[in-house]
């Protein structure tokens, strides 16, 4: 069985008399990429900051290199993490060098090992001895992200990280991302921007009201939700829709079919058919229906 970086089970955490995080079992290999997602006060930053042992859970267990992040162990434990948290304080007065060597000497890294890793995130040596103070949100972002790997971290969280950052810096993100998994980083990303989530994450594991709502890739979560794609064609539209298709504009039509039927729906086609389009259900709309559902089922409860 693959080692787990990352193992919680049945993990509660509770403010007051109500429940941030409960019961909720979360596992991470290494090399492996997550997506957690949820919506805001739904438990992500909890869950994330009890992985950094500066939350103790109320309930349940949760090790990371299979020790207590809260415990002796924490300060070892935490330096093999990297964070990246949503809202990243940062010296103005300080240059973006100044910066990443003071980040450096509190996590016990010489600064000659830190500096290249400006360039890596993409900040150049003139934008390096600048003021922070004079910085864009975008560079801001990638100096928060350079320290978040200081060290050479084996766990990567990051919460929000491509907040500020332009396309092209988050396909740059991303692939930055990439070479870090491949040499068996592992990742937990919190972020709103699902959309650039598909294709990056190996699953994603959704919060709602504390608790886990589902856990999975995301051909796992159309098949646990039905959600089937949408096959759309073009055809003349002088003459009544084929049988079994539904109408949306003249001469467009679109008929919603399982991933098992899609191969025979395609080799029969309605004569003439062009403009031949499959439209999967994207990680937004499966997001949008799995938190539909958990409130279905929270209503059902309360009754």
């Amino acid at each position: 069985m693959m080692p787990r970086r990352v193992m919680i089970e049945g993990v509660g955490k509770r403010f007051g008399a109500r429940w941030a995080v409960e019961e909720v079992d979360f596992a991470l290999a290494p090399g492996e990429c997550v997506g957690l997602l949820g919506h805001n006060g739904a438990g992500k930053t909890t869950l994330i900051k009890m992985m950094l042992g500066l939350l103790r859970p109320d309930r349940g267990r949760l090790s990371v290199f299979g020790g207590d992040p809260a415990g002796e162990a924490g300060r070892e434990i935490r330096r093999r993490i990297g964070y990246l948290p949503e809202n990243v304080s940062l010296y103005p007065s300080l240059s973006g060098t100044e910066t990443l060597t003071f980040f450096a000497r509190l996590k016990g890294v010489p600064a000659t090992a830190a500096l290249p890793l400006l360039a890596r995130v993409g900040l150049s040596a003139e934008a390096a001895a600048r003021p922070v103070g004079t910085y864009s949100k975008g560079m801001r972002q990638r100096l928060a992200l350079a320290q978040a790997l200081l060290g050479g971290p084996e766990l990567l969280l990051l919460d929000e990280p491509t907040t500020g950052l332009d396309p092209s810096l988050r396909l740059e993100f991303y692939r930055l991302l990439r070479a870090l998994r491949g040499e068996g980083v592992s990742v937990v990303i919190s972020s709103h921007q699902l959309a650039e989530l598909e294709g990056e994450v190996d699953r994603v594991v959704v919060l709602n009201a504390g608790r886990k709502v589902a856990d999975g890739d995301l051909a796992l979560l159309r098949a646990r939700l039905d959600a089937r794609p949408e096959l759309r064609i073009r055809l003349d539209g002088r003459g009544p829709a084929p049988a079994g298709w539904e109408p949306l504009a003249p001469g467009l039509y679109a008929r919603r079919v399982s991933e098992a039927e899609l191969g025979a729906v395609l080799a029969a086609l309605p004569a003439g058919a062009e403009g031949i389009e499959i439209r999967r259900p994207s990680l937004d709309d499966l997001y949008a229906a799995l938190l539909a559902r958990a409130l279905l089922e929270r209503h059902g409860e309360g009754r």
